[in-house]
């Protein structure tokens, strides 16, 4: 059974639980594939870092999960 999505959840969690999400990020230009940072960032640190709007990228990581 898949986990609910947490805003604590690191990045590399949320792409380990939904592999769908890999491509919603790719397509946000972050390179999190991969990234040794992936395992501690937040999907908020992560839109911080790469200055993207937070509520987009969760509304599109969220369509990814379902």
């Amino acid at each position: 059974m898949k986990s609910r999505f947490d805003h604590d959840m690191t990045m590399d969690t949320i792409m380990r639980e939904w592999p769908g999400t890999i491509r919603v990020i790719l397509n946000h230009g972050m390179l999190c594939v991969g990234c040794p940072i992936a395992s501690f960032h937040t999907v908020s640190d992560a839109a911080r870092e790469h200055s993207l709007d937070e509520e987009k990228l969760i509304d599109d990581l969220a369509k990814a999960m379902k």
